[in-house]
């Protein structure tokens, strides 16, 4: 089972943007244990690429399989493993 998270949000980070990041990296290992694969992934808002793929964002947001789950806020480690368990 693998799913990509990705986070999107400033280069550098800002507080917001960190603690999204750190959230989602507490929530793949917890879910790691339980034999999910989870690949988080950091990409800057203001990337062309990212612009052209997902359009306009408020940072942070939350990306999961391709799918924009949140957009301009915080989720804590118990949403953000709800919205890995629910791409499985």
């Amino acid at each position: 089972m693998n799913v990509k998270m990705e986070i999107i949000g400033l280069v550098p980070p800002c507080k917001r943007c960190k603690q999204t990041e750190e959230n989602a990296r507490k929530a793949a290992e917890k879910l790691k244990k339980e034999g999910v694969d989870v690949v988080v992934e950091k990409l800057d808002i203001m990337s062309p690429e990212v612009q052209d793929r997902f359009g306009v964002l408020m940072s942070p947001s939350v990306v999961v399989d391709s799918v924009i789950r949140i957009n301009g806020k915080v989720p804590d480690r118990r949403v953000m493993e709800r919205l890995i368990r629910d791409a499985l």
